[in-house]
């Protein structure tokens, strides 16, 4: 039984308050100048003193049994965990004791070669050399013949069944959580979730929920599963119908069951939160949407649990944002400041930078008690994947802040070093064109990312575009460091899961300098290159749901000609062989290996256009996912790929 399976089952039978005594921690740490160790408890940072033989000690005096079932050490400098252990500590406490003295050792990583500083939930990661393949599809986008016009939790089984005939290991999706607000197009949009915790109610399967498949619900469900793309309106409308239905006529049953209780009492720090902000919305009874949590969550586990026993391990998506609309927002306005908007300055996807309309984190806010809202979110990930895309990683360093009403053009970085009016004027330039006021520090200057500097003259210029270059890649990057530094060891010591970092963009040098100290893979496209070597702890991917897909990016460089399917077949060869400890491709280019199989119009299969906010995110597997595995050509094409590159996985014994 895992350890948080342990504090959890003392918690649920009240043992945790009852079992309480007076512990003292001591482990031998022989540390540097500046350096010190805290104990690592219920989140939160206990600091542990000095003594004789670099022996730190620090005691508790009411230390609860959950809390030793699941405790370790810090190494800290500065206010920032430099290094951290391979894995917790766990004690039992004998029986009629009322004081413990528990003396430990530093946890170290027993396997030689392995390249990261913690232990992951799924051992294979931790191989030393180890490389393997996986495939990107949104849920909404997954096709079988029981769904309901949208890819449902139980559709990937069949993806599973793929991936273990073909070697690969990883199945990479887009966030799952619930973006519900009117059920219109806007709601489409993945990335802008209502809650950080809840499943998406539509990923739900209406049969295993006892949804009576009678002639009205057939007659329905294929019509909406013969669109060959996903029509949001009217599969929220259709599936929200049946599922009040089913509440009314099951739910008040499935609510007094033990499984339930258990449910809602694991989940209860977030789901009355939620529960009651969709009520407020909506006009209904909080039970409603917790129980629908509960059978989503009841769903989604047994298909993990089915990808795990398989080999195959889910790896989630991050989004970098949460709604102002949201949850999460309602009740913890403090973690946010809701009168700014975050996005990206003017890029390669948009030249007029994006908007993405949610708020920014007050990380002051949010450091108070050690980032409790972040790792909560994180746990609550980890029990479905033992992988996550962060997505904007540079976030996490400092986001791109917009006044609101404004497009990305008008942003500027938070945290900044803004200049001073009088560092500007002495240089000679303007302030009107070229910078923008900081919207805390009056008096203090961003530059403008992408400004016109037309009408200046030669010397003028030159001054501004080195402000300019020194500004947004040099001037901040111990300053992005120490920032990064004192968020990401922590919230990454959270769980398990493996890290990965969506590392695009306007990168300066101090991203890929903490992403090495922490052992998170980089994401590396051959679209936009980092004019070094694609390293091993990186993803290697021909695109991207924001990018075109293959076939695509061919047809760019041919004069509108699409590849044939040998032509597909090198090309993700190359990707293949590349040094990236994963190598994850969109289903989409994995089904242009055959020319039977693969979408006629190679133009219909991108997911997503960047530059527009209000984009319909539709796009649905063309084939049932289920002949995937009863494709010959594809299999043979796919599995000969996987093995060739040394990639190809079995099921750990």
């Amino acid at each position: 039984m895992a350890v948080t399976d342990v504090r959890k089952i003392l918690k649920f039978v009240g043992l945790d308050a009852v079992l309480q005594m007076k512990v003292t921690f001591k482990i031998q740490y022989h540390t540097r100048w500046g350096e010190s160790l805290s104990l690592l408890a219920d989140d939160r940072k206990y600091p542990m003193s000095w003594g004789e033989g670099d022996v730190w000690s620090v005691t508790l005096p009411r230390c609860s049994a959950s809390l030793l079932a699941d405790y370790g050490y810090l190494l800290v400098e500065d206010g920032i965990v430099r290094r951290t252990e391979w894995s917790r500590h766990s004690a039992v406490p004998p029986e009629g004791v009322g004081e413990l003295v528990l003396e430990d050792s530093w946890l170290d990583c027993p396997v030689e070669g392995c390249p990261f500083p913690r232990k992951h939930q799924a051992a294979l990661f931790d191989r030393p050399g180890f490389r393997g393949a996986g495939t990107a599809v949104p849920v909404f986008s997954l096709r079988t013949e029981n769904d309901f016009g949208i890819g449902e939790f139980t559709d990937l089984v069949p993806l599973v069944d793929w991936a273990v005939k073909t070697g690969q290991c990883v199945i990479q999706l887009l966030p799952v959580n619930d973006t519900t607000r009117k059920g219109g197009w806007d709601d489409s949009y993945p990335y802008s979730p209502v809650s950080s915790f809840a499943l998406h109610p539509l990923y739900l399967n209406l049969q295993e929920l006892g949804v009576a498949a009678d002639s009205e619900f057939k007659q329905t469900q294929a019509e909406l599963n013969a669109l060959p793309e996903l029509d949001y309106p009217r599969v929220f409308e259709a599936k929200m119908r049946y599922l009040r239905k089913a509440f009314e006529a099951v739910g008040a049953r499935d609510m007094s069951s033990p499984s339930y209780r258990r449910f809602y009492k694991a989940n209860a720090y977030w789901l009355d939160e939620y529960a009651s902000f969709c009520a407020r919305r909506d006009g209904l009874e909080q039970e409603y949407y917790a129980w629908m949590q509960y059978h989503l969550d009841k769903q989604f586990s047994a298909v993990v649990s089915y990808a795990r026993r398989r080999g195959v391990y889910l790896k989630g998506d991050l989004p970098i944002g949460v709604s102002r609309d949201s949850a999460d927002a309602y009740w913890h306005p403090e973690l946010f400041n809701l009168d700014t908007s975050a996005g990206a300055p003017p890029d390669f996807f948009s030249r007029d930078g994006q908007n993405w309309g949610f708020p920014t984190y007050n990380w002051e806010a949010m450091a108070r008690d050690d980032y409790a809202w972040w790792k909560a979110r994180l746990r609550k990930m980890a029990e479905y994947f033992d992988a996550f895309r962060i997505d904007h990683i540079l976030g996490f360093f400092r986001i791109w802040e917009i006044p609101l009403g404004q497009n990305g053009r008008m942003g500027h970085f938070n945290p900044a070093l803004p200049y001073s009016a009088d560092e500007i004027t002495r240089s000679g330039l303007p302030l009107d064109g070229l910078f923008v006021e900081d919207s805390v520090s009056r008096g203090f200057y961003h530059p403008l990312i992408s400004p016109d500097t037309s009408g200046l003259e030669p010397g003028l210029r030159e001054t501004f575009d080195r402000m300019h270059t020194d500004f947004f890649y040099h001037r901040h990057n111990s300053f992005w460091r120490r920032n990064a530094e004192k968020k990401l060891p922590e919230l990454l010591g959270a769980t398990g899961m493996l890290a990965c970092a969506e590392d695009l963009g306007m990168v300066p040098d101090c991203v890929p300098e903490v992403m090495a100290s922490q052992s998170i893979l980089s994401l590396e496209m051959s679209m936009m290159e980092k004019g070094r070597p694609w390293p091993y702890l990186s993803v290697c991917a021909t695109s991207s749901h924001d990018m075109d897909t293959l076939r695509m990016q061919y047809a760019d460089s041919n004069d509108g000609r699409g590849p044939e399917d040998w032509e597909c077949r090198r090309m993700l060869r190359d990707h293949l062989e590349s040094d990236s400890m994963l190598a994850i491709f969109p289903i989409q280019d994995w089904l242009s290996l055959d020319d039977a199989l693969r979408r006629k119009d190679f133009r219909q299969e991108r997911i997503n256009d960047p530059a527009n906010s209000h984009h319909h995110w539709r796009y649905r597997v063309h084939v049932p996912i289920e002949r995937l595995c009863t494709s010959t050509k594809l299999c043979t094409l796919t599995q000969g790929l996987i093995k060739d590159s040394n990639r190809f996985t079995t099921i750990l014994k």
